[in-house]
């Protein structure tokens, strides 16, 4: 059966066309200010602000997260997806793992976040603590894993995905792999559709680097509910234009009708 939708904000995500979410990766506030800006003019469906790029390479500053965080929601018009990226999974800076909870619950008690990513294997197993934490504060939660070295096989993808929804009990599970091969392409897409058919939630995934480009645009084909476009840089190889992405997005739903 199909995965139920979840709402983030005022957008649905899961079903139809894949949701198009931009990262915001500058690492000033002025910066980021003018990402934000920007983003209005993008066929953007959500942001995604990149906390473990802002103000790289110094110490995580609370305060000035939480000032980041009341401008991002006085300048954007879509909803918020807040991520720190850990450099365990291709993040810019390190962060004491006693130190990522917290982190998480600042950003979902602050009020201004519709969507928190979690890495679901973080090292120190506290995602399922994180997550429901987030759930009491009522924001959702992508549960999230990242190989930028290699792509799993199949029933490995199918099993993260699954376990992401079945015992993290997150509301979106989504998975980024590297591929070696056309191959790795393959696998990756098969997985998703064995995936999406078994799933209850959303699912977002996707193969990384040129190799992995088609896996941007063909969530529709394979249940993959949303992709990433990138306005001022990429935040992880493989990512398109964002405007070059709608473009080809539209012209696929045009010619599945």
């Amino acid at each position: 059966m199909p995965a139920d939708m979840v709402r983030v904000g005022r957008l649905d995500i899961g079903g139809g066309s894949p949701r198009i979410i931009v990262p915001l990766t500058s690492s000033t506030m002025e910066g980021l200010r003018e990402e934000a800006r920007k983003l209005r003019s993008l066929p953007a469906d959500m942001a995604e602000w990149r906390v473990d790029m802002f103000g790289a390479p110094a110490p995580v500053d609370e305060g000035a997260v939480k000032e980041a965080l009341r401008m991002l929601r006085g300048e954007l018009s879509v909803p918020l997806l807040a991520t720190f990226r850990t450099t365990d999974e291709g993040g810019k800076r390190p962060l004491d793992a006693e130190d990522y909870a917290p982190l998480c619950a600042l950003l979902c008690e602050s009020g201004l976040v519709d969507l928190l990513d979690v890495e679901a294997f973080f090292r120190t197993g506290e995602a399922k603590d994180i997550i429901a934490r987030a759930h009491a504060c009522n924001v959702p939660v992508v549960a999230s894993n990242h190989d930028f070295h290699a792509t799993p096989g199949k029933k490995e993808i199918v099993r993260r995905l699954l376990f992401m929804q079945e015992e993290l009990v997150a509301d979106i599970a989504k998975i980024a792999v590297m591929p070696q091969s056309p191959a790795d392409v393959l696998t990756l897409l098969s997985a998703t559709q064995e995936a999406f058919a078994r799933a209850r939630r959303p699912l977002i995934t996707m193969s990384m680097g040129p190799l992995g480009v088609i896996s941007r645009v063909s969530g529709r084909f394979f249940g993959s509910a949303a992709t990433f476009g990138a306005a001022e840089r990429a935040s992880a190889p493989g990512q398109m234009d964002v405007a070059a992405l709608h473009a080809v997005l539209e012209a696929l739903e045009g010619a599945s009708r």
